[in-house]
């Protein structure tokens, strides 16, 4: 028998994260592009400088509504028709509101690019907001939130923001309103809130993709270049504060068999220079199945199917005022909360004490840099994170460099970012559960002053 020489692997190619090019249309749009060739579906991302600050008081949600409706008809298409029309190009078209702005996702093969580019400047600049699928979006979110407070996560997540911020800060309400400021709100003031923020020259277009053979600019003159709107500045973004004192609340469920555990307080968001260092030290604290908290809480004690510990920006501001959430999430069943909470505790007291490893070290700089070449294989992935990058006020090459000094943190760096992300002392914990079960436990503890809430 015969048998073919086994193939040898080649040298791997050097790799950085696309560097994109640069541009402004004639009315105002700011343009990032990025030529990655073999990627056939065309990613395009526009942020609109809608911020969820801006939304008009007692409206919470409206940005989110409007973001919705965007792609629910134009001046020219009726909604049934858009949506053909979006299916006959093979392309999707998302949208959704957040706290730096509204960002609008759209996916078309390379050879259908111009057809569905002239759609979305559509949707854009002429959108319908007609008064019955303005009331659609409003029931459909009405659902959500009903099933979004059964949702033991998501009532963590809301009950954590109301801990940590002001009630005068929008980020201590929930991202897409409540049942009662959703109810108010109708077509003419999503119109309202289009009208005052949603223009051109505040907005951004990342364009990534296989752009042979297309004349982009032109291309995108005739579409998103006929989109006009006042020229304005970008609003200013509030000063994040938090209250992250140590405390407990129970959200109280009767009966509930699992409590939902939510960690957190506020820290610095990606401009600050110990970022690389946190996001190792996060990682190794609970970022994966083999992190310290998820080998005591899940493998030696068998309470959780996981626990996961992170950092999540939620509003980068370049002048140092943004923030970003440094959180610790999972469940347990309920007879062990307490134990769990306990042991968690311990494992972050002992990482204090002895230090992470070098080679927790290297495993987390393995896995976050040497996985980088696969996540951004889509258009998609890197049109997404140049426009964060956009959305956070950092520069074009922060996601190149965060690898390079990703890679040159070392074991003590990594180690002291972590200690001080998740300081014992300064953290604010959320429980989803029985109170009846779970209080006396956990004020045995001593983590914090117990308060019960329904």
């Amino acid at each position: 028998m015969t048998f073919h020489p086994q193939p040898q692997a080649g040298a791997p190619k050097p790799w950085a994260f696309p560097a994109p090019e640069r541009g402004t249309l004639g009315n105002g749009l700011t343009l990032l592009t990025s030529h990655r060739p073999g990627q056939q579906v065309v990613a395009v991302e526009v942020l609109l400088a809608a911020p969820l600050d801006a939304e008009p008081e007692g409206l919470d949600g409206v940005a989110t509504i409007m973001a919705r409706a965007l792609s629910e008809g134009t001046d020219e298409h009726t909604a049934e028709e858009f949506a053909a029309e979006l299916e006959r190009c093979g392309a999707t078209l998302d949208a959704h509101a957040d706290h730096p702005g509204v960002r609008v996702s759209l996916e078309v093969p390379a050879s259908r690019l111009d057809r569905a580019l002239a759609l979305l400047a559509q949707a854009l600049r002429s959108p319908a907001f007609a008064d019955d699928e303005v009331e659609r979006l409003v029931a459909n979110r009405l659902d959500e939130i009903e099933h979004e407070l059964a949702n033991p996560a998501r009532r963590a997540a809301m009950e954590l923001s109301k801990e940590l911020f002001p009630a005068e800060l929008r980020c201590s309400r929930p991202r897409l309103g409540t049942e009662e400021t959703v109810r108010r709100i109708d077509a003419a003031a999503v119109r309202a809130f289009y009208t005052a923020h949603v223009r051109p020259a505040t907005s951004t277009a990342v364009v990534v993709g296989d752009l042979t053979g297309i004349d982009l600019p032109a291309l995108l003159d005739d579409t998103l270049g006929r989109w006009t709107g006042a020229a304005a500045q970008p609003r200013p973004r509030p000063v994040i504060t938090a209250n992250d004192a140590a405390r407990v609340v129970i959200v109280d469920r009767p009966g509930a068999v699992q409590t939902q555990i939510l960690i957190g307080r506020t820290g610095p968001d990606r401009h600050a220079l110990v970022w690389p260092a946190q996001v190792i030290g996060t990682y190794c604290l609970g970022g994966t199945l083999t992190s310290r908290l998820d080998r005591v809480l899940r493998e030696e004690k068998g309470y959780t199917y996981g626990v996961r510990a992170f950092a999540q920006v939620l509003l980068a501001s370049a002048d140092g005022t943004g923030a970003a959430l440094l959180a610790i999430n999972g469940s347990v069943a309920t007879e062990v909360t307490g134990p769990a909470l306990a042991d968690a505790w311990q494992v972050v007291r002992t990482l204090a004490e002895g230090g992470l490893t070098d080679e927790e070290r290297d495993v987390a700089v393995q896995n976050l840099v040497g996985v980088a070449p696969l996540r951004y294989e889509t258009a998609a992935a890197v049109a997404g994170t140049l426009l964060d990058q956009v959305e956070q006020q950092l520069p074009d090459d922060f996601q190149a460099h965060l690898y390079q000094r990703l890679a040159a943190t070392g074991t003590v760096e990594a180690t002291a970012a972590v200690v001080s992300a998740f300081p014992l002392d300064r953290l604010v914990v959320v429980l989803v559960g029985d109170a009846s079960a779970i209080a006396e436990p956990v004020r045995e503890l001593g983590i914090g002053p117990v308060r019960v809430t329904s």
